[in-house]
């Protein structure tokens, strides 16, 4: 099982490495977050990274379903789908390896910041609990957000509808959290308990909450199963 979710991994991650997308979706990361970091350090002088985190996760809305796009459109574009699901590895391992690739990309893109909080506690004495959880934060949002992309890679054929899909998707876990403070009652706290960028603000504050870690697991794993079963009646029809 390792082994094929290892190989499908393998591929996938050699694809993003040889092909230039990977690396301007992370230039394009690197310097809008750079520019944020810098213009509210400098902006408030408070030793804290809580406005770069809050934007970093807004870049992420608009880059992930690039990053996804061409997980499963791209096979059928080129007919390599065929030739996919006839190896000796399931749809979920498939699945699996792939969504650890674009995690592993996700990964690269976050890792590659570490000069900023090193800056920060060069320059001054931030809070690094905070800092250290709104990294976790941002990586179980980012891949919620890379799960969904699956989905929609899944849905189409074409990589433009995909991303297209994806921003749909993305902007609607986005709008949820905007009617969860303009909504008062229960329908507020409905759209707060399911909008991921309300469990995101509890790793910004430094709180390391159960049900937060909960609800990214199975928002993540609900994708990736829509996923599985979506490619599984792909392949049958």
């Amino acid at each position: 099982m390792v082994s094929g979710i290892l190989a499908v991994w393998e591929k996938e991650i050699k694809s993003y490495l040889l092909s230039p997308l990977a690396y301007v979706l992370m230039s394009v990361f690197l310097l809008l977050g750079g520019y944020f970091f810098s213009v509210i350090l400098l902006s408030t002088r408070v030793a804290s990274m809580g406005g770069y985190f809050g934007n970093a996760a807004t870049i992420l809305v608009f880059l992930i379903p690039i990053l996804t796009m061409r997980l499963f459109a791209e096979e059928d574009q080129r007919g390599t789908s065929e030739l996919l699901y006839t190896l000796p590895v399931s749809i979920y391992q498939i699945v699996l390896g792939k969504y650890l690739a674009a995690s592993t990309v996700l990964g690269l893109m976050l890792a590659a910041t570490v000069p900023y909080p090193v800056i920060l506690i060069a320059t001054a004495e931030p809070d690094v609990g905070p800092i250290l959880t709104s990294y976790l934060g941002l990586f179980l949002l980012g891949g919620s957000f890379l799960a969904a992309g699956c989905l929609t890679s899944s849905l189409t054929k074409s990589q433009m509808v995909a991303a297209v899909s994806g921003y749909g998707l993305l902007l609607f876990m986005w709008i949820l959290d905007w009617l969860s403070s303009a909504i008062p009652g229960t329908a507020g706290d409905l759209a707060r308990a399911v909008s991921p960028f309300s469990h995101y603000r509890d790793f910004l504050k430094g709180i390391l909450e159960p049900n937060d870690l909960l609800f990214f697991g199975s928002l993540i794993a609900g994708f990736l199963g829509l996923t599985v079963a979506n490619v599984e009646l792909r392949t049958w029809a």
